[in-house]
């Protein structure tokens, strides 16, 4: 049995443990919130005892072996190095952390610790990318991976009525590109690898985030586009294009639906069924690397996870997207 502690009290958490509760050797036996009031409110939806105001007691604890943090983005290194240096292993949510120089230390504490650290990216575990990755021959050389996320988030009208939420507030290293745009770009590097350029585009907001953007990935056969945005809805599919045939997939951050459409206008369904919840399948990965011994998986690998990072540092020069956390 993983005994599990929680960091952060919000809705991706609650979605987090539904989905690990179907998983045999998954506990939830602590909950952290700076607030113990909070934490209280929390922990009793799950009847959960083991509370926490204070991150340091809550890693050198020994009523927890592993922590799923979900806190700011901003927060993500901290605490994972200190979860880490306590012998704790960390599923930590994407993005890993506001920086490359951070993603590199919390790398480096895992690997030096020898625990697990896995960004919880989730749509590289759910079985039908995973179809996509074992189907991608049969569209011939790829010519375009285009990857659209747009989604319009509940906070920007409080944002237009002037007050500034997490969501738009660099101090928390958010935005559109670090919170929507990395599920568009985690993926093309996961099937194709690092690119040899990039070239980015985003509208900025007043608040010093980016409202929406665009980024260009070249390769030496192939070019990726990518578009996010925190401030519009899109509905249009994403698509990788090669010489022989295209696949659409419904849903970049969540594939669902995913068809191949040949050039002889057949078209080959490659969806494969898979839980609702699909934040099941990273917690499943993350428990058995646990349970084998192993420090890393094979699928978020620690390259695949660094190499993101750097992508979505180059774009925010670019764009001019700066974080306190880079003048650290």
């Amino acid at each position: 049995m993983i005994r599990f502690g929680i960091i952060g009290t919000n809705w991706i958490t609650e979605k987090f443990i539904d989905a690990a509760s179907n998983i045999e050797d998954f506990s939830l036996v602590a909950v952290y919130s700076r607030t113990e009031e909070r934490a209280k409110a929390f922990a009793a939806k799950f009847d959960v005892t083991n509370i926490f105001t204070d991150l340091e007691t809550m890693a050198k604890s020994d009523v927890l072996d592993a922590v799923y943090i979900a806190s700011p983005n901003s927060l993500h290194a901290e605490q994972s190095i200190l979860f880490l240096q306590n012998g704790k292993h960390v599923i930590c949510e994407k993005p890993l952390a506001s920086n490359v120089k951070e993603a590199e230390a919390i790398v480096q504490t895992a690997k030096a610790h020898g625990v697990v650290f896995m960004e919880a990216l989730k749509t590289t575990f759910v079985p039908s990318f995973v179809s996509i990755k074992e189907n991608l021959h049969k569209i011939g050389t790829v010519r375009r991976y285009f990857a659209n996320f747009c989604q319009y988030s509940s906070r920007y009208d409080k944002y237009k009525e002037g007050i500034v939420l997490n969501a738009f507030n660099p101090a928390f290293s958010n935005g559109s590109l670090m919170d929507i745009g990395v599920y568009c770009i985690y993926p093309i590097v996961a099937l194709f690898g690092e690119p040899t350029d990039l070239c980015a585009n985003a509208y900025m907001l007043e608040s010093g985030v980016d409202g929406e953007g665009t980024v260009i990935f070249s390769y030496p056969e192939m070019e990726g586009v990518v578009s996010f945005s925190k401030i519009s809805n899109s509905f249009i599919p994403s698509e990788i294009q090669g010489e022989r045939g295209t696949i659409v997939i419904d849903k970049i951050s969540t594939p669902s639906k995913v068809e191949i459409h040949y050039n002889d206008g057949t078209v080959e369904d490659i969806s494969r069924p898979q839980v609702e919840n699909t934040m099941y399948y990273e917690a499943k990965e993350f428990i058995e690397l646990i349970k084998e011994n192993k420090t890393e998986s094979q699928i978020n690998t620690y390259a695949n996870s660094l190499t993101t990072s750097k992508l979505m540092e180059r774009a925010r020069k670019q764009i001019g997207l700066v974080f306190p956390a880079d003048r650290n």
